[in-house]
This record gives structure tokens, sequence and C-alpha cells, in this order.
């Protein structure tokens, strides 16, 4: 989930919670696979999720039989976690942003941010981090990225010149493609001089979406929801007639999650 210290765009999300919960993508059961392997971490590990939103990665670190404890700094996500987590494992929901959060002197195996870390304030993030991990505990940071390969749906440079004519454009024509994305956080994990090189995972896989399904989508996204109506409502025309047009009506999305685990340095 995207989080921080809640102020701008970062809090967004929390006015969308239930639409979020249902239409937001989670990530690939392999990333958790790999991150369990790296981490050599077993049932009964303790876990700081930071940016937990409504879940959808607590529940495959719970899975783990990990006990899981989930930070948002959104109420109303946070709400959302706890009635769909209960039951299924140990986990407490806490509504904190990680640079505010008190750990009354504990220490833990782990500390997961999927999709979030970006929003943290990194002169804090990091020493906090190395200061709530035990000796030899691991950090993991979860990036995620919209991506075009080579054979991927064209509508996502197509639409880019009405997010261009509406103000909204990202000034680089749309998705890069896979390959030219580099994990964002090694250089600054590594360097922080509280951890090692991370190890990184990649993971490309995509999601088709009907006309509705997608603009849907859209509405839970930070940019979409600070936009002004007007330019809200030019770009779902113009998704709407470009999916439309087409036999299936539908396109086909390319996400690319990367997995950064890096050990505390003693």
């Amino acid at each position: 989930m995207d989080q921080g210290s809640y102020s701008g765009l970062g809090a967004t999300f929390d006015s969308v919670a239930e639409l979020y919960h249902r239409v937001r993508p989670g990530y690939p059961v392999e990333l958790f696979d790999d991150l369990a392997i790296e981490t050599g971490l077993g049932a009964g590990a303790m876990v700081v999720e930071i940016g937990a939103g409504t879940g959808q990665a607590t529940r495959r670190l719970l899975e783990r039989g990990w006990s899981v404890t989930a930070l948002e700094p959104g109420p109303m996500l946070a709400a959302v976690a706890r009635r769909t987590l209960t039951g299924v494992g140990a986990v407490a929901v806490v509504v904190s942003p990680f640079e505010q959060w008190e750990r009354h002197g504990r220490r833990y195996d782990l500390i997961v941010a999927a999709t979030s870390w970006h929003w943290l304030d990194a002169q804090v993030a990091y020493r906090k981090a190395a200061e709530t991990l035990r000796p030899g505990g691991h950090l993991a940071i979860v990036a995620t990225d919209h991506v075009l390969p080579s054979d991927g749906d064209e509508f996502f440079r197509d639409i880019q010149v009405a997010y261009e004519q509406v103000g909204m454009g990202d000034g680089q024509g749309g998705p890069k493609p896979p390959e030219a994305i580099q994990a964002p956080d090694v250089e600054a994990m590594a360097g922080s001089g509280f951890f090692a090189t991370p190890i990184v995972h990649r993971y490309l896989w995509s999601r088709s979406y009907t006309t509705d399904e997608y603009l849907t989508l859209l509405s839970t996204y930070s940019n979409h929801i600070a936009a002004r109506p007007e330019q809200r409502n030019t770009l779902s025309t113009r998704i709407r007639d470009l999916i439309e047009a087409r036999p299936s009506a539908t396109i086909r999305k390319h996400y690319l999650n990367t997995l950064q685990v890096a050990r505390r340095l003693d």
C-alpha cells in the first residue's frame, strides 16, 4: 500500500478504502515464496508491515505463519484491513505512519514495505528500520511499476495523448519496457550504512480489464483522485471510446513487481 507521513497524495487512498480493497491487484505468490527463502524465516517470525492498506500483502505474510504488526496511517483503510483479516492469523493493525510508530523496545525479524516505501522520509526510515530489526533481520521493499513489454497493449501509448491534453501526462510517452526498470531502492538501501546490498527478484505479470473495470481501477490512483473533475471526465470519455472500439472491449495491463531484500548490518 502507499503510505507515508500521510499528507498530500499519500492521504488520498483513505477516501476510497472500500473500492481500493475491491479493485487493486495484489502480488504474485512467488514473491512471498522468495521472501521466505531469502530471509529463512519460519512460522512464528515477527514482522512489521509498512503501509498495509487493506491487507492484500498482509494476508500473504500471515499465510506463512508469521505474526504481523501492520502499520497503516489511513483509518478507513485500516478498518477494512481489520475486517478482512479477522481470523486469518496473528495480526495487529495499527493506525500510524512508520516514522511516528513506537515499537516499545521490541525487535522484529522482518520489515516489509509493499509499494509504500517511496512515501516515507528516507532520512528517518532506514535508521528506524535498522533499529526496529534484530541483528540479522531483514528489510524487504517491494516496488510496483506499470510497464509495457514488446508484446504489450498499445492502448497505454495511445491514451497518453489524452493525458497530455488534460495536463496529466508523465512526459515519457507512457509506460517503460520492463527491461528499462531498475530496482529503485538498491542503491539507497546499501548506501544507508544500515543494510547489506539487497538481493533482487522481479515478477512480470498482466491482467485484462473491461472499460468499467479499468475506469474503476483508475479511480483509486492518487493522481486521478487529486485531479480536477473536468480532467477526470475528459479522460474517462477518451478511455471508454478507445476500449469499446476494440473487438474484445478489453485492455491488458502489465505490472512489474520488484522485491529487494537486504540483511541488517550488525
